[in-house]
């Protein structure tokens, strides 16, 4: 999986495209959804719902649910073309990919640990973007048999992370990148997306 973590992108980048606009209750979150390519929704009607889903767990892992304030992820689902896009634009890279995150505010989880302490730490807190591509997602699904649904939620739980200071640049910080994600998606009743793959790099 290529490292998606994109810095400085912003919120702008969501409103410019947005079409059809999903608001899921997901608790204390405030996770938005923008449906930008119907594709996503006439494979996976219930699509917001998974995604909000998967963020929520790994946000929940993360102890983000701990902080006194309203935690804001913004989500896009388009197709390879606006992926493309968005690769070549914030990292150099002329090709369509399945998932991006683009993390405003890093919290790791010491961060956290003073924050939920804190009772003055309860102004909303928007932690960044995520971008995910269509085409892609659909043709890895299908190449390594798994359900949209499974591989959607992998996808989101993945970008999620990346905007909560994890990363695999180097070996240790994949292996507990991908240990992290199997305990999240395992809670969701998603297999483990890296058995069958020997991991992300």
């Amino acid at each position: 999986m290529d490292r998606n973590e994109v810095s400085g992108s912003g919120f702008q980048l969501l409103t410019e495209t947005r079409n059809l606009f999903l608001k899921p209750d997901t608790m204390s979150y405030d996770i938005d959804i923008c449906v930008e390519d119907a594709r996503w929704l006439a494979a996976l009607p219930e699509v917001a719902a998974v995604c909000a889903r998967a963020c929520a767990a790994a946000l929940d892992s993360c102890g983000v649910a701990a902080y006194a304030g309203e935690a804001g992820v913004a989500m896009l689902l388009t197709g390879d073309e606006q992926m493309q896009d968005l690769n070549r634009r914030y990292r150099d890279q002329d090709k369509p990919t399945n998932v991006l995150s683009f993390p405003q505010v890093v919290l790791h989880p010491e961060h956290l640990a003073v924050l939920a302490q804190d009772s003055r730490a309860h102004v909303p807190i928007i932690l960044g973007d995520i971008a995910l591509g269509y085409d892609t997602m659909a043709r890895e699904a299908e190449a390594e048999g798994k359900t949209i649904a499974d591989h959607t939620s992998h996808l989101v739980v993945h970008a999620t992370l990346h905007l909560l200071g994890y990363d695999h640049l180097e070996e240790r910080q994949a292996q507990a990148m991908e240990a992290k994600e199997a305990a999240i998606l395992a809670a969701l009743g998603v297999n483990d997306p890296y058995a069958a793959l020997g991991g992300m790099i």
